[in-house]
């Protein structure tokens, strides 16, 4: 934005244009603006619809709390200045309220992926395709309790407590927002064990990769690799980590490299934008192969048990193990991944 500042000196008006910085208001009214768009694309354009988990009722209550916090945002920036339940809002509270949101969800990334890894590691050999009553309430009781668990110890924090003694202090250009050590620390995690499991079976997924076909498959694009079956649990185990490898990267393989070049250059995104339904849905394949790496031999192979990720088909990382009708031959058997 620009200003023209004029002043009068002997008889001769005398212009100069000054610079002024841009309003944060205006970059946080836009910024929320495409998250929430983005959020709720996510929602609507997953291609198979997911089977209620803990992650699912949690993806919809970040949709909407975005979408709440943009109403009020945009409510009190087109108002300004108002009065409402005894409380004087200005266009302050719009730095104050993304402040409030961005330190609680930069908290609650651990306690989120900790109950959602746990709530796959005891549900991912169930069939049923939707969850018992009980544990629907159990999981919009457990996302309540996160969320205001979240929110109050935001609020009862000292830098928290101490924003409406700043209030005059503060540029209506500045609003300082940090980014989540919770967050960090959960990126460098996964690149760093998906690194480790890539270099662990770089030669298998090379060879399946070379081995490659391109085929049509439910009117899907599949491709499918060839393998040669092992019926030692040790070979078991290293053959099916291959095969969520190449399931997992073959859809998430940008954010993958994404993610990888946001660490190396040390970009800090602000913790408001960190958690959002996108990021929800990578945690959530990540979270989902890990619980059948881990729980392996429980799987069991019905179209029903497979609704838990809207993104990934991982029936077919367990279909050649445990496929019976499979003949014996000397050429290696083929096995199906949806990319």
């Amino acid at each position: 934005m620009a200003a023209r500042r004029c002043e009068n000196g002997s008889g001769q008006y005398h212009c100069t244009h000054t610079s002024q910085p841009l309003d944060i208001n205006y970059m946080l009214v836009l910024i929320m603006l495409g998250k929430v768009f983005l959020d709720f694309f996510m929602l609507q354009a997953k291609p198979k619809p997911m089977k209620t988990s803990f992650m699912a009722c949690f993806c919809i209550s970040v949709a909407l709390l975005d979408f709440t916090l943009l109403l009020s945002i945009c409510f009190i920036f087109c108002f300004e200045d108002f009065a409402l339940w005894g409380t004087r809002f200005t266009k302050y509270h719009i730095c104050l309220l993304t402040q409030i949101t961005s330190l609680t969800y930069g908290i609650l990334h651990y306690p989120v992926y900790l109950v959602a890894a746990l709530d796959y590691y005891t549900t991912v050999s169930q069939t049923s395709q939707f969850p018992k009553r009980a544990r629907k309430l159990l999981y919009v009781f457990a996302v309540a309790v996160i969320w205001i668990s979240g929110f109050f110890s935001t609020l009862e924090a000292p830098a928290v407590a101490e924003e409406p003694e700043m209030q005059n202090s503060v540029s209506p250009s500045q609003c300082p927002l940090s980014g989540s050590l919770q967050s960090y620390s959960v990126s460098c995690a996964m690149v760093l064990l998906l690194g480790t499991a890539l270099l662990a079976r770089w030669k298998e997924v090379t060879t399946m990769l070379l081995s490659a076909r391109l085929l049509s498959f439910s009117s899907q694009p599949v491709l499918m690799f060839s393998y040669v079956p092992n019926n030692t649990t040790t070979c078991f185990k290293w053959q099916l980590l291959s095969r969520l490898l190449l399931c997992f990267l073959g859809t998430w393989a940008p954010f993958v490299v994404l993610q990888a070049v946001v660490l190396l250059l040390g970009v800090q995104i602000p913790a408001y934008v960190e958690m959002n339904v996108p990021w929800l849905y990578f945690i959530n394949s990540f979270l989902l192969a890990a619980a059948y790496w881990c729980r392996c031999h429980d799987v069991e192979l019905t179209e029903e048990g497979w609704c838990t990720d809207p993104f990934v088909s991982w029936k077919f990382c367990f279909m050649p193990f445990n496929n019976e009708s499979t003949e014996p031959a000397d050429k290696p058997d083929t096995g199906i991944v949806i990319c």
